[in-house]
C-alpha cells in the first residue's frame, strides 16, 4: 500500500498558501487594468518594474511618496462582512496625499495583513484599491498578503499602502507660493472618509448600536452609512492645476489632526486665517453621531472633516474660477476663508502649524449653518 504523502506543516500551523495563490488569481484582471506600458513584468512578481523614461522630459523631476492606512474602519468592514470598499479608501489617503504637492501619482503598492487568507475576500479588497488606483491615475504594481494565524482573528485583517509619485521643481505646491490675500477654498467631503473611527465606534458601542441596524436619520444601515467611501480628489485637482495656470498655490489633505491644524502645515510662518463655520452645513453623518455621543460639532474639529475633505489655497484672482472648475467635475467648492499676514496675538485659541511644521496659525470662528451643504 502507498504511503499517504506527508502533511503540510505549514498549512497545519494556520497558513494556506493555496488560498494565497487562489486569491491572486481572483485579483489579477482588476489590478491589470491599472497598468499601462510603463508597467512592465505583470502580477505576481517579486518586484513591481515602471518605466521611468518620460520622466526624462521633466526638466527636474521629483519623486513625492506617502504611505498610510485605513485604520480602524476596517473593523466595520469585517463586522458587516463587506469588503469591495476599504480598499478604495486606501487609494484615498495614500495617493491624494501626493497631489498635496502637485504630483502625479505613477504607481502604487499594497500590504494586507490578515489572520486567514479567504480569497474571495482578499480579492474584494483588491479590487477596492485597484479601482481607486485607475481612479487617480496610478498602476498597482504590486503587493503582499500575509497571513498571521495566532497574531490576528480568522476575520481580521488590515490594509496599508504607498505610493510614488512626480512632479518638476517648479511646480511644487506648498507654502512659499501663498500670499497674503490668497483665497481658501473648501472641497466638500463624501463623508468621515478614513479618519476618527477610534471615536466613532466609541459613540456607536456605547450607545448599543449595532452596525447592521438601520438608522432613519441616515436612510442606510450604520455600517452602510459608516463605509461610505473616501471621496478621491486626484484627478480633480490634477486637472484644476493644469487649468489654473500657477492660481493655485498650497493644497491641504484633511485626514488625522482635523480641519485647522491640517490647513496650518502648508501656510507660512506669521499669517494666519480664520475659517468661517457659517459657509457650511456639516453632513447629516457628523451631526448624528455627535449627538449621540453628547458633543457638540466644535469638540469634533480636530477628529473628523466635518465636510472639508480637501483645502485649496488660490490666488483671489483665481479663486472663482476654480470653484467653477471643481463643480465641473462634481466636488463642490466655496469660500471658507482668506489668509492675512502677521502672527495671531498671543493667548488667543488658533492652531499654530502642526505635525512637526513651523506653518501658519488657523482658527474656526462663528456657527455653523444649519442649511443643507455649502452656501
Amino acid at each position: 500500500m502507498a504511503e499517504a504523502p506527508p502533511a503540510d506543516p505549514y498549512a497545519e500551523a494556520g497558513v494556506d498558501t493555496a488560498a494565497g495563490d487562489l486569491a491572486v488569481e481572483l485579483m489579477k484582471s482588476a489590478v491589470r487594468r491599472t497598468h499601462g506600458p510603463e508597467v512592465l513584468g505583470g502580477v505576481g512578481g517579486f518586484a513591481g518594474l515602471f518605466d521611468a523614461s518620460a520622466l526624462t522630459a521633466l526638466a527636474t523631476p521629483l519623486l513625492a511618496t506617502s504611505t498610510d492606512g485605513v485604520g480602524t474602519k476596517v473593523a466595520i468592514a469585517q463586522a458587516i462582512d463587506k469588503h469591495d470598499t476599504v480598499g478604495l479608501d486606501l487609494v484615498g489617503m495614500v495617493v491624494d496625499d501626493i497631489v498635496v504637492v502637485g504630483a502625479r501619482p505613477l504607481f502604487m503598492t499594497d500590504y494586507i495583513a490578515c489572520g486567514k487568507v479567504v480569497p474571495e475576500r482578499i480579492a474584494d479588497l483588491v479590487r477596492g484599491i485597484a479601482d481607486g488606483c485607475a481612479q487617480t491615475g496610478a498602476a498597482l504594481v504590486g503587493g503582499e498578503t500575509a497571513e498571521h494565524p495566532g497574531l490576528l482573528g480568522p476575520d481580521d485583517y488590515d490594509l496599508a499602502g504607498a505610493a510614488t509619485g512626480v512632479v518638476d521643481a517648479d511646480r511644487v505646491l506648498g507654502a512659499d507660493r501663498v500670499r497674503p490675500g490668497d483665497a481658501v477654498l473648501a472641497l466638500a467631503s463624501s463623508g468621515l472618509h478614513s479618519n476618527g473611527y477610534s471615536l466613532v465606534r466609541r459613540i456607536v458601542d456605547r450607545a448599543g448600536i449595532r452596525y447592521r441596524d438601520h438608522s432613519a436619520d441616515l436612510g442606510a444601515t450604520w455600517g452602510e452609512a459608516l463605509l461610505e467611501p473616501t471621496r478621491l480628489y486626484t484627478a480633480a485637482l490634477l486637472r484644476l492645476i493644469a487649468a489654473a495656470g500657477g492660481a493655485v498655490h498650497a493644497l491641504s489633505h484633511v485626514t488625522g489632526g482635523g480641519i485647522a491644524a491640517n490647513l496650518a502645515r502648508v501656510l507660512p510662518p506669521s499669517t494666519r486665517v480664520e475659517l468661517d463655520r457659517a459657509t457650511w452645513s456639516p453632513p447629516p453623518v457628523f451631526r448624528v453621531l455627535a449627538d449621540l455621543g453628547g458633543l457638540g460639532l466644535e469638540a469634533t474639529e480636530g477628529t473628523w472633516n466635518l465636510g472639508i475633505g480637501f483645502l485649496a489655497v488660490v490666488d483671489e484672482s483665481g479663486a472663482d474660477a476654480a470653484v467653477s472648475t471643481l463643480a465641473g467635475e462634481g466636488i463642490a467648492a466655496w469660500r471658507v476663508g482668506t489668509v492675512h499676514s502677521g502672527a495671531p496675538a498671543a493667548g488667543d485659541a488658533w492652531t499654530q502649524g502642526a505635525k512637526g511644521v513651523d506653518g501658519g496659525a488657523v482658527r474656526l470662528v462663528g456657527a455653523y449653518s444649519e442649511s443643507n451643504g455649502a452656501k
